[in-house]
């Protein structure tokens, strides 16, 4: 009797290990080829926006004096998204991120094209923005129509457009690993989503190789120069953390600023785009220089190969990017991540005495890490990029830089899910945009010492 009691007990055991088990098998076939299907998409896509942009931005190139079409070039991209759909307007990830957030993750279709056309007038006429946002909302408006025509549930909807943009991160960059982890991490401020982990680096890989395999080439450099390893070294790219941190602030808050002063223009969004394009224009032929222009390619290579880069080019390309996407002007926002970080790590290089390609690729990931609270995906990226051995050098300067911007971000869309220092207290589940931080009275130290001579004015953001 204890005999069979004991085998029907094994029987049970057994039974429920089968049944979980064959539940898990079924979801990763399920989730393998769904993302399969988001990578392939997106893939494709990223190759033909990014070979018709190549075409555009050669047609431009001809002419020397390209930029002076700006204000029209500006004005009809604005046009094409004001009459197609408002939502391809300005920088396009974060939309996606509120989407999934606020708007159940449903995009609408109209958002493809209208990102597509918008995106190419601008960035072809020399507006300075970034490349991967057309391909990441093209890839979720398909994704968003798609589940809702074959009736998936909120929950699957929503993995589907995360994959997006992991996929397109992927496969603009050359980078799947990175850009599988980015999709998940650039959603909440000190949060991952393990859940959609897997699909993301399916979606990730599949686009990667899918835009690989018709002929897209990505730019990497190896860094063959590093410091030898001592504690001053050591200290100094923790200070550099703490710099591109900074940089990475006025980033943020350039951008803010420029939306809130286009935002006061009671004129219609071509207008704004146009009036954003005599400025560009006229800033381009005072500074006498076209790098700022467009995506900033050749500078971002040139840095991160050891090349001279003026000092502050870092600071002009913020102010290009932040009236660009603040009038209204459609692209993305990394590229210009890219160029702001190399370039001014170029500059801190030289500053510290080290080699400048090596802290310019260090200030590729740690301008990401700081501007879109990525850090682990902005390391990752810096080895798929540069090469392993930088690995320590830019994870480090990330994790410092993503401390030092504080509870801020590039994408105003992000969920504030963790507390980055028990002494400054946000909000939590709220939008970065909606928090406030506010410095804990329990805090000591310069802070305490700042409160006491400023009473009222520490603390506060």
């Amino acid at each position: 009797m204890y005999k069979l009691y004991g085998n029907c007990i094994i029987i049970f055991v057994m039974k429920q290990h089968l049944v979980e088990h064959g539940t898990l098998f079924i979801s990763i076939l399920k989730w393998s080829v769904l993302a399969s299907i988001v990578g392939v998409v997106v893939g494709l896509s990223t190759t033909f926006f990014l070979k018709a942009l190549n075409y555009g931005a050669g047609l431009s190139a001809g002419f020397p004096y390209y930029f002076i079409l700006l204000p029209v070039g500006l004005f009809f991209a604005n046009l094409a998204a004001q009459l197609i759909d408002k939502e391809a307007a300005g920088e396009g990830l974060d939309k996606v991120i509120h989407a999934i957030h606020k708007e159940k993750s449903i995009i609408k279709l109209t958002v493809a094209p209208a990102k597509f056309i918008a995106s190419i007038i601008t960035i072809a006429c020399g507006g300075s923005a970034g490349k991967e946002a057309p391909p990441v909302q093209v890839g979720a408006a398909l994704a968003s129509w798609a589940s809702r025509l074959v009736r998936m549930d909120e929950d699957d909807r929503k993995k589907l457009v995360i994959c997006s943009i992991s996929a397109g991160f992927a496969s603009v960059f050359g980078a799947p690993i990175a850009g599988s982890i980015f999709g998940i991490e650039s959603l909440f401020l000190g949060q991952l989503s393990y859940d959609v982990l897997f699909p993301s680096f399916v979606a990730g890989i599949v686009a990667y190789q899918v835009s690989l395999s018709w002929g897209i080439n990505y730019f990497t450099s190896k860094i063959t120069v590093f410091p030898v390893f001592s504690e001053g070294v050591f200290f100094k790219v923790i200070l550099a953390g703490m710099v591109f941190g900074l940089v990475s602030l006025v980033f943020i808050e350039a951008m803010k600023l420029s939306g809130k002063l286009f935002d006061r223009f009671r004129i219609s969004l071509p207008l704004k785009g146009a009036v954003a394009g005599i400025v560009l224009a006229l800033l381009t032929f005072a500074l006498g220089d076209r790098s700022y222009l467009g995506l900033g390619l050749p500078t971002i290579e040139s840095a991160v190969q050891g090349g001279y880069v003026p000092v502050a080019s870092f600071f002009y390309k913020i102010l290009f990017t932040s009236i660009t996407l603040g009038s209204g002007a459609s692209g993305g926002i990394i590229t210009p991540i890219f160029f702001v970080g190399a370039s001014s790590g170029s500059v801190l290089g030289r500053l510290f005495g080290f080699d400048p390609a090596t802290f310019a690729a260090i200030g590729v990931a740690a301008v990401l890490a700081g501007t879109a609270n990525t850090p682990i995906s902005a390391g990752i990226l810096a080895m798929e990029l540069f090469g392993v051995r930088i690995g320590t050098w830019a994870a480090t300067a990330s994790v410092v830089s993503y401390l030092m911007v504080g509870n801020r971000s590039i994408h105003a869309s992000q969920i504030v899910a963790a507390l980055k220092s028990r002494s400054v207290k946000v909000p939590l589940n709220v939008e970065v945009g909606d928090a406030e931080a506010v410095v804990s009275h329990r805090s000591k130290g310069v802070l305490g010492l700042a409160r006491r001579i400023y009473p009222g004015d520490v603390g506060k953001s």
